[in-house]
Protein backbone atom coordinates (compact mmCIF):
# COMPACT_ATOMS: atom_id res chain seq x y z
CA UNK A 1 0.00 0.00 0.00
CA UNK A 2 2.98 2.18 0.79
CA UNK A 3 0.96 4.07 3.52
CA UNK A 4 1.78 2.47 6.32
CA UNK A 5 4.88 1.18 8.02
CA UNK A 6 5.12 -1.68 10.53
CA UNK A 7 5.95 -0.36 14.64
CA UNK A 8 8.22 -1.54 17.29
CA UNK A 9 5.44 -0.64 19.92
CA UNK A 10 5.50 -3.40 22.75
CA UNK A 11 1.93 -2.10 24.28
CA UNK A 12 -0.32 -2.02 21.39
CA UNK A 13 1.13 -5.21 19.03
CA UNK A 14 2.52 -4.07 15.55
CA UNK A 15 0.67 -1.14 15.03
CA UNK A 16 1.75 0.67 11.43
CA UNK A 17 3.22 4.25 11.14
CA UNK A 18 1.49 6.29 8.60
CA UNK A 19 3.13 8.24 6.02
CA UNK A 20 2.11 11.42 8.35
CA UNK A 21 2.88 10.40 11.62
CA UNK A 22 6.28 9.81 9.98
CA UNK A 23 6.70 12.73 8.19
CA UNK A 24 6.33 14.69 11.99
CA UNK A 25 8.86 11.89 13.61
CA UNK A 26 11.42 13.35 10.60
CA UNK A 27 10.77 16.89 10.92
CA UNK A 28 11.51 16.80 14.36
CA UNK A 29 15.05 14.80 14.01
CA UNK A 30 15.79 17.03 10.86
CA UNK A 31 14.80 20.33 13.43
CA UNK A 32 17.64 18.64 16.03
CA UNK A 33 19.98 18.44 13.00
CA UNK A 34 19.72 14.71 11.95
CA UNK A 35 20.44 13.99 15.75
CA UNK A 36 19.06 11.12 17.83
CA UNK A 37 16.47 11.98 20.66
CA UNK A 38 16.03 9.91 23.70
CA UNK A 39 13.25 9.49 25.47
CA UNK A 40 13.36 11.62 28.29
CA UNK A 41 13.49 14.36 25.31
CA UNK A 42 10.52 16.88 26.17
CA UNK A 43 9.83 16.77 22.13
CA UNK A 44 9.66 13.26 22.22
CA UNK A 45 7.13 13.40 24.96
CA UNK A 46 4.85 15.98 23.39
CA UNK A 47 5.27 13.85 19.77
CA UNK A 48 3.96 10.69 21.87
CA UNK A 49 1.38 12.19 23.50
CA UNK A 50 -0.10 14.07 20.02
CA UNK A 51 -0.20 10.95 18.14
CA UNK A 52 -1.57 9.23 21.22
CA UNK A 53 -4.44 11.50 20.67
CA UNK A 54 -5.30 11.03 17.23
CA UNK A 55 -8.19 8.88 15.99
CA UNK A 56 -5.90 6.23 14.24
CA UNK A 57 -5.83 2.80 13.68
CA UNK A 58 -9.47 1.96 14.41
CA UNK A 59 -9.17 3.10 17.74
CA UNK A 60 -5.68 1.81 18.83
CA UNK A 61 -4.27 5.05 19.75
CA UNK A 62 -6.80 5.33 22.66
CA UNK A 63 -4.74 3.47 24.28
CA UNK A 64 -2.79 5.65 26.64
CA UNK A 65 0.25 3.26 25.45
CA UNK A 66 0.26 3.93 22.05
CA UNK A 67 2.99 5.81 20.94
CA UNK A 68 5.03 5.83 23.93
CA UNK A 69 8.29 7.90 24.32
CA UNK A 70 10.32 4.90 23.85
CA UNK A 71 8.77 3.73 20.30
CA UNK A 72 8.88 7.86 19.24
CA UNK A 73 12.61 7.84 20.31
CA UNK A 74 13.25 4.21 18.35
CA UNK A 75 11.36 5.64 14.96
CA UNK A 76 13.97 8.56 15.55
CA UNK A 77 16.92 6.37 15.40
CA UNK A 78 15.99 4.49 12.47
CA UNK A 79 15.26 7.94 10.88
CA UNK A 80 19.41 8.83 11.54
CA UNK A 81 20.53 5.85 10.36
CA UNK A 82 18.09 5.91 6.84
CA UNK A 83 20.02 9.14 5.69
CA UNK A 84 22.35 8.15 3.17
CA UNK A 85 24.73 10.41 4.98
CA UNK A 86 24.98 7.98 7.92
CA UNK A 87 28.38 6.13 8.02
CA UNK A 88 27.49 3.53 11.10
CA UNK A 89 25.62 0.11 10.93
CA UNK A 90 21.99 0.68 9.78
CA UNK A 91 18.95 0.19 11.80
CA UNK A 92 16.11 -1.62 10.66
CA UNK A 93 13.68 1.33 9.66
CA UNK A 94 11.44 0.04 6.92
CA UNK A 95 10.96 0.98 3.11
CA UNK A 96 8.23 4.12 4.10
CA UNK A 97 10.88 5.70 6.34
CA UNK A 98 13.52 5.62 3.67
CA UNK A 99 10.91 7.25 1.42
CA UNK A 100 10.41 9.99 3.89
CA UNK A 101 13.81 10.30 4.90
CA UNK A 102 14.29 10.75 1.32
CA UNK A 103 12.01 13.12 1.10
CA UNK A 104 13.37 15.55 3.30
CA UNK A 105 16.79 15.19 2.20
CA UNK A 106 15.66 15.80 -1.55
CA UNK A 107 13.21 18.82 -0.40
CA UNK A 108 13.77 19.90 2.93
CA UNK A 109 11.81 23.60 3.26
CA UNK A 110 8.65 21.37 1.38
CA UNK A 111 8.87 18.35 3.84
CA UNK A 112 9.23 20.84 6.87
CA UNK A 113 5.82 22.77 5.73
CA UNK A 114 4.44 19.67 5.19
CA UNK A 115 4.67 18.66 8.53
CA UNK A 116 3.39 22.07 9.73
CA UNK A 117 0.62 22.05 7.86
CA UNK A 118 -0.03 18.32 8.89
CA UNK A 119 0.24 19.60 12.62
CA UNK A 120 -2.04 21.87 11.77
CA UNK A 121 -4.53 19.79 10.63
CA UNK A 122 -4.20 17.44 13.62
CA UNK A 123 -4.62 20.64 16.12
CA UNK A 124 -7.82 21.22 14.07
CA UNK A 125 -11.27 19.98 14.24
CA UNK A 126 -10.31 19.19 10.54
CA UNK A 127 -8.81 15.76 11.63
CA UNK A 128 -12.44 14.31 12.82
CA UNK A 129 -13.00 14.19 9.35
CA UNK A 130 -15.79 17.11 8.73
CA UNK A 131 -16.26 17.11 4.34
CA UNK A 132 -15.13 19.61 2.16
CA UNK A 133 -17.85 21.65 0.90
CA UNK A 134 -18.78 20.55 -2.64
CA UNK A 135 -19.49 22.62 -5.65
CA UNK A 136 -18.54 24.08 -9.20
CA UNK A 137 -16.23 26.29 -7.55
CA UNK A 138 -12.59 26.45 -10.10
CA UNK A 139 -10.89 25.38 -6.78
CA UNK A 140 -11.30 23.57 -3.67
CA UNK A 141 -9.86 22.85 -0.20
CA UNK A 142 -7.85 19.60 -0.28
CA UNK A 143 -5.05 17.97 1.53
CA UNK A 144 -7.44 18.40 4.61
CA UNK A 145 -6.95 15.04 7.02
CA UNK A 146 -9.48 12.89 7.53
CA UNK A 147 -9.80 9.66 9.92
CA UNK A 148 -11.07 6.49 8.18
CA UNK A 149 -8.87 3.30 8.95
CA UNK A 150 -5.96 5.65 9.03
CA UNK A 151 -5.47 9.49 7.95
CA UNK A 152 -6.05 9.50 4.09
CA UNK A 153 -5.81 13.15 2.28
CA UNK A 154 -9.12 14.60 1.14
CA UNK A 155 -9.04 14.92 -2.54
CA UNK A 156 -12.15 16.91 -4.55
CA UNK A 157 -13.99 14.90 -6.82
CA UNK A 158 -16.18 17.85 -8.07
CA UNK A 159 -13.01 19.94 -8.93
CA UNK A 160 -11.45 16.93 -11.32
CA UNK A 161 -14.88 16.84 -12.84
CA UNK A 162 -14.53 20.50 -13.61
CA UNK A 163 -11.13 20.04 -14.78
CA UNK A 164 -12.24 17.27 -17.74
CA UNK A 165 -15.47 19.64 -18.33
CA UNK A 166 -12.98 23.12 -18.36
CA UNK A 167 -10.44 21.46 -20.85
CA UNK A 168 -13.72 20.72 -23.11
CA UNK A 169 -15.46 23.24 -22.88
CA UNK A 170 -12.14 24.80 -24.24
CA UNK A 171 -12.09 22.47 -27.34
CA UNK A 172 -9.73 20.47 -25.93
CA UNK A 173 -9.56 16.75 -25.83
CA UNK A 174 -8.53 14.60 -22.73
CA UNK A 175 -5.42 13.14 -24.18
CA UNK A 176 -2.32 12.71 -21.51
CA UNK A 177 -0.46 15.89 -20.87
CA UNK A 178 3.05 13.75 -21.15
CA UNK A 179 2.83 11.29 -23.89
CA UNK A 180 -0.33 12.30 -25.51
CA UNK A 181 -2.81 9.27 -24.89
CA UNK A 182 -6.02 9.16 -26.03
CA UNK A 183 -8.50 7.04 -24.22
CA UNK A 184 -11.68 7.41 -26.60
CA UNK A 185 -8.98 6.97 -29.88
CA UNK A 186 -7.41 3.62 -28.47
CA UNK A 187 -10.73 1.77 -26.92
CA UNK A 188 -13.71 3.78 -28.86
CA UNK A 189 -16.55 4.23 -27.16
CA UNK A 190 -15.31 2.45 -23.73
CA UNK A 191 -12.69 5.12 -23.46
CA UNK A 192 -15.06 8.26 -24.44
CA UNK A 193 -14.91 10.97 -21.54
CA UNK A 194 -11.95 9.00 -19.71
CA UNK A 195 -8.79 10.32 -18.37
CA UNK A 196 -6.67 10.44 -14.95
CA UNK A 197 -6.32 13.57 -13.18
CA UNK A 198 -3.20 13.63 -11.67
CA UNK A 199 -2.11 17.09 -9.08
CA UNK A 200 1.03 18.71 -10.21
CA UNK A 201 2.22 18.91 -6.59
CA UNK A 202 1.52 15.79 -4.89
CA UNK A 203 -0.91 16.62 -1.66
CA UNK A 204 1.74 14.95 0.51
CA UNK A 205 4.13 17.46 -0.05
CA UNK A 206 1.64 20.56 -0.45
CA UNK A 207 -0.03 19.63 2.12
CA UNK A 208 -3.54 21.40 3.09
CA UNK A 209 -4.12 23.55 0.19
CA UNK A 210 -6.60 25.66 -2.28
CA UNK A 211 -6.48 23.39 -5.70
CA UNK A 212 -6.87 25.41 -8.88
CA UNK A 213 -7.53 23.74 -12.27
CA UNK A 214 -4.57 24.76 -13.49
CA UNK A 215 -2.87 22.68 -10.56
CA UNK A 216 -4.12 19.50 -11.89
CA UNK A 217 -3.33 17.43 -15.01
CA UNK A 218 -4.63 14.76 -17.52
CA UNK A 219 -2.78 11.83 -17.56
CA UNK A 220 -3.14 8.26 -18.74
CA UNK A 221 -3.04 5.65 -16.31
CA UNK A 222 0.59 4.37 -16.97
CA UNK A 223 2.30 8.20 -16.88
CA UNK A 224 0.39 9.05 -13.70
CA UNK A 225 1.88 5.54 -12.47
CA UNK A 226 5.38 6.96 -13.33
CA UNK A 227 4.59 10.47 -11.62
CA UNK A 228 4.61 8.21 -8.26
CA UNK A 229 6.54 5.96 -8.92
CA UNK A 230 9.74 5.67 -5.67
CA UNK A 231 12.91 6.00 -7.57
CA UNK A 232 16.73 6.16 -6.07
CA UNK A 233 16.71 9.80 -4.89
CA UNK A 234 13.19 11.32 -5.51
CA UNK A 235 10.00 9.60 -4.82
CA UNK A 236 7.94 11.66 -7.44
CA UNK A 237 8.33 13.94 -10.23
CA UNK A 238 5.90 16.37 -11.65
CA UNK A 239 4.40 16.09 -15.28
CA UNK A 240 6.85 18.39 -16.85
CA UNK A 241 9.76 16.05 -15.31
CA UNK A 242 7.88 12.77 -16.37
CA UNK A 243 8.38 14.39 -20.16
CA UNK A 244 11.76 15.59 -20.27
CA UNK A 245 12.66 12.12 -18.92
CA UNK A 246 10.65 10.24 -22.25
CA UNK A 247 12.78 12.41 -24.23
CA UNK A 248 16.18 11.55 -23.48
CA UNK A 249 14.90 7.82 -23.96
CA UNK A 250 14.16 8.21 -27.03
Amino acid sequence: MGNFECSHDTAVARIDWTRDELVLACALVAENEWRELRTTDQQVQDLSQLLSRLPLHDGAAADPKFRPPGSVSLKAGNIVTARAEYRGAPMKSGRLTSEVVADFTDRPDQMLATAKAVRAGMASAEIIGTPAPEGEADAAREGQLLTRWALHRERSRPLRDRKIRAVLEEGGTLHCEVCSFDFSTAYGELGAGYIEVHHRLPLHISGVTETRIADLALLCADCHLMCHKSFPGESWRTPADLRRQMRKSD
